[in-house]
């Protein structure tokens, strides 16, 4: 069983930055891959990018495509989305989760993972 938590959320302003780290519990966390996910108010949620078991491979969603990017420390057990040049349509609540299978790709959508943390909101401000 992995449970995972993120922080680092909150209120910036446009063009400000944020980091959001997912803390991961269990060793098999260091094995899987990791992604992150938002849900907008009124809109499904969505892929934002994820990282393999590794760290040796990293997927960036095309609306966040040379401003976010993500990585992971798995001496710390966490995974880092690195949020820079942020633009008020990036308002969410941002999910870090888990992919357990085993011998797979990166996914990027929301049935390859199976393990999700709360959320933590973030909100950018025009």
């Amino acid at each position: 069983q992995v449970q995972l938590v993120e922080s680092g959320g909150g209120l910036v302003q446009a063009g400000g930055s944020l980091r959001l780290s997912c803390a991961g519990s269990g060793r098999t966390f260091s094995n899987y891959h990791t992604g992150w996910f938002r849900q907008a108010p009124g809109k499904e949620r969505e892929f934002v990018a994820a990282i393999s078991w590794n760290g040796g491979s990293t997927y960036i969603a095309d609306p966040v495509k040379g401003r976010f990017t993500i990585s992971r420390d798995k001496r710390k057990n966490t995974v880092t989305l690195h949020m820079n040049s942020l633009k008020p349509e990036d308002t969410a609540v941002y999910y870090c989760a888990a992919d357990s299978r085993l011998m797979t790709v990166v996914g990027t959508l929301e049935d390859e993972y199976e393990y999700w943390g709360q959320g933590t909101q973030v909100t950018v401000s025009s």
